[in-house]
């Protein structure tokens, strides 16, 4: 799934490719995927792109007064496109969710990207709104934790409120903080020599670690992505990930081999060495340390 460093880098792309050309056609094939209805998509037609944000997992492209908010999902992912798209297939056949189609120019013709979305199950969200706030999930997102207002103090703040919640969902939850998934998390935990299942409500000095961390790992995953463009981000990204995806790997730290616990819809990985005092996480979904 695209997190934070992979939306941000996207947005920092396509800013430079869209921002002042003008949207021919938004066609959506995979109806599913379109989460609104007002304003219609056929008010994108003419209309010249302004912007290109990102909030957390969020794609946000102004598009005259409308936003086209886009959310990935698991399995979604953007695909610029220089030529003349070729015809879709049939509705619901596919990866392709969603294709935009710009106006041409002389040295762009038929430029723009496609949304597309491997496997059976579909969870790729695509919105024309009004305004970012219209799109409900988006409004309840926690802060960005790369902003320069979220401060040490400010998440030791949001611990400390979660109490006894084990620190990988904290982590991961959107209405907390926006923008750290599953990957992300496992990273910063790791670097942190924290376990996934330590609470939340920690003593000040782990709360510093743990801050670093995040700041850390994020800033660094940014940086590496910056600059490249949509068709080398997930590389960049699995290239660059110490723990996550590797069970079975040695540790890059201390070479002790990485273990996973899998849950009925996701899998994390971790270091039985660096984060949990050499034992071995209970593979269900209420594990503690095994006795």
């Amino acid at each position: 799934m695209p997190e934070l460093p992979e939306v941000h880098a996207l947005a920092s792309d396509l800013r430079g490719r869209l921002v002042g050309r003008t949207v021919e056609r938004l066609d959506i094939v995979a109806f599913p995927a379109l989460k609104t209805f007002d304003p219609p998509v056929s008010a994108l037609a003419g209309q010249e792109i302004v912007s290109v944000d990102s909030h957390g997992k969020f794609l946000d492209i102004g598009i005259g007064q409308l936003h086209l908010v886009i959310h990935l999902a698991r399995a979604g992912w953007l695909r610029w496109r220089d030529a003349a798209p070729q015809p879709s297939a049939r509705p619901g056949r596919g990866p392709l969710a969603a294709r935009l189609v710009l106006v041409p120019d002389d040295e762009r013709p038929g430029s723009g990207f496609d949304l597309t979305e491997a496997g059976t199950k579909k969870s790729l969200q695509i919105h024309v709104v009004r305004s970012p706030a219209d799109v409900a999930n988006l409004r309840t997102l926690g802060p960005d934790p790369l902003d320069p207002a979220f401060t040490e103090e400010a998440f030791a703040a949001i611990l400390a409120a979660q109490g006894r919640a084990q620190i990988k969902g904290v982590l991961r939850s959107q209405s907390i903080l926006a923008g750290i998934g599953n990957a992300y998390s496992d990273e910063i935990l790791h670097t942190a020599r924290m376990s996934p299942f330590a609470p939340a409500s920690m003593p000040a000095e782990r709360v510093s670690e743990l801050y670093a961390a995040m700041q850390g790992t994020l800033r660094a995953a940014i940086e590496r992505a910056d600059g490249l463009a949509a068709s080398e981000l997930k590389s960049e990204k699995k290239s660059n990930l110490r723990v996550h995806g590797r069970t079975g790997e040695a540790c890059p730290v201390c070479g002790d081999t990485i273990r996973q616990v899998i849950y009925s819809d996701s899998t994390f990985q971790y270091c039985p060495t660096c984060q949990t005092g050499g034992k071995p996480l209970a593979d269900r979904v209420l594990s503690r340390l095994l006795k």
